[in-house]
């Protein structure tokens, strides 16, 4: 047994698509997270930037003695993963859970992948699925815009705004014939129900956050690292911007109260 807490960071609101999903599946864990809601999105900066905002990141939740780093941010998974794998604790980001999960998914072979600008081009994600799944053919899509319509809370179904974004991102995605498709920034799969409309029944949906849980589940199954089985778990939140922004959909998302769990830190004392 391992009482200390699960780390899990992303540049903003994203990531409690994955700490709702450790919730569900580790409910006697204790959770840290951090949203760099200050300096999101992160998917438009240049690796450099994004290597010193992972660093900082990093430091911060190290300082809470942490037995697990989760990286719930596609765009830090596929650009600083060798930091991310070089950490003396335990870690993972999205990026292999969710292309070993469509790999396995597909039917036809085409998988098509909607991440930010920085994720896209990093191509992390082609080199991956290939090593499960050497003949796919991979349909890549930056999807930049999505990231600030959910930290606006534009999730509703029938919004107008978000609609046309999905489904100007999804058309090459469905004009190429994929049958899945991994949303590979966390803040996606808080889009679900309007991309499952555009994409139809037919195609398979990735859940990154999901699929970064079931590994967090794995590995410390593995390690026999769990918390103890009487432990009910908790969560604290902190952000680098005004609390009451983050809190106030964050609660709305986890579908609980977190008013009272969430703090401001100066993420700048990290470096």
């Amino acid at each position: 047994m391992n009482n200390s807490p699960i780390g899990v960071f992303d540049s903003g609101l994203g990531g409690l698509s994955t700490v709702r999903a450790i919730r569900k599946l580790l409910p006697n864990e204790d959770i840290i997270y951090f949203g760099d809601t200050g300096r999101v999105p992160y998917g438009t900066r240049s690796n450099e930037t994004i290597e010193s905002y992972t660093a900082q990141d990093i430091k911060f939740l190290q300082s809470f003695d942490c037995k697990m780093i989760a990286v719930a941010c596609g765009t830090v998974s596929t650009v600083s993963r060798e930091l991310i794998s070089k950490l003396p604790v335990l870690s993972t980001g999205i990026l292999v859970p969710s292309a070993k999960a469509a790999a396995a998914a597909t039917k036809n072979g085409k998988i098509g992948i909607m991440g930010t600008s920085a994720t896209v081009n990093s191509g992390a994600f082609e080199t991956e699925i290939k090593k499960y799944n050497p003949s796919a053919t991979v349909v890549p899509v930056a999807c930049p815009l999505l990231v600030s319509l959910v930290e606006s809370n534009w999730l509703d179904v029938n919004d107008d705004v978000t609609n046309p974004a999905v489904r100007r991102y999804m058309k090459p995605i469905l004009d190429n014939g994929c049958d899945t498709v991994i949303l590979g920034c966390t803040h996606f799969p808080l889009l679900s129900p309007i991309i499952r409309n555009v994409a139809g029944e037919g195609v398979t949906l990735i859940d990154s956050g999901l699929e970064e849980a079931k590994y967090i589940e794995e590995r410390l199954n593995a390690e026999n690292m769990r918390n103890s089985s009487e432990h009910i778990g908790s969560a604290k939140f902190f952000v680098s911007d005004r609390p009451q922004n983050f809190s106030s959909v964050a609660s709305v998302l986890l579908g609980e109260n977190i008013d009272g769990s969430c703090s401001f830190v100066d993420i700048f004392k990290y470096i």
